[in-house]
């Protein structure tokens, strides 16, 4: 089924759209974090001889939340930079059983690192660490990887599910 009239396709474009609608404003709330944290730590510095003790720390959180929150939002808008050289290796009439390998290899990528996300967050639990600045536990923090590589994973095995699901390539579709 290609999901022109499927209702479950419909239901899996819904819930992309909301998806990659909250990893926006979350990728934006945390870049606005990071600024004005930056921002602060700067003119305390010029202003007082010293920084805010704790920008460093909130910096590197916001920095985190971006990076792999951001990691949706380029999966949601074909932004992924990626090789093309090999792209015409093979006969045109490939290109479709390709992209589904290339989803599902993806999603697959992403569930590993997403279970390898999660034993590292519980190793952290487990451990007690907290920040040595802020003082609080690390690991909700380090949650923000392993939902970020399954929501990834969810993501691309739609793609795979249901081409008409993936977003057009930011560069546009790979030319003749």
């Amino acid at each position: 089924m290609n999901g022109a009239g499927g209702g479950a396709f419909h239901v899996a474009h819904g819930l992309l759209a909301l998806l990659a609608r909250v990893e926006r404003g979350i990728t934006f709330a945390a870049f606005l974090v990071l600024i004005t944290v930056v921002f602060l730590d700067v003119v305390s510095r010029e202003l007082t001889g010293s920084g805010v003790h704790w920008a460093s720390q909130a910096g590197v959180y916001a920095n985190v939340i971006v990076v792999m929150v951001g990691l949706g939002v380029a999966s949601a808008t074909g932004a992924h930079l990626r090789p093309r050289f090999a792209d015409r290796w093979l006969p045109a009439r490939f290109n479709a059983l390709l992209e589904r390998l290339q989803e599902l290899l993806m999603a697959l990528f992403c569930a590993a690192f997403a279970g390898l996300g999660v034993d590292i967050v519980l190793e952290t639990w487990r451990l007690g660490e907290v920040s040595p600045v802020l003082g609080n536990p690390v690991w909700p923090v380090q949650l923000i990887v392993p939902l970020a590589f399954v929501i990834a994973s969810l993501r691309h095995g739609l793609y795979a599910l249901w081409p008409g699901l993936r977003p057009v390539p930011a560069n546009g579709p790979a030319g003749p």
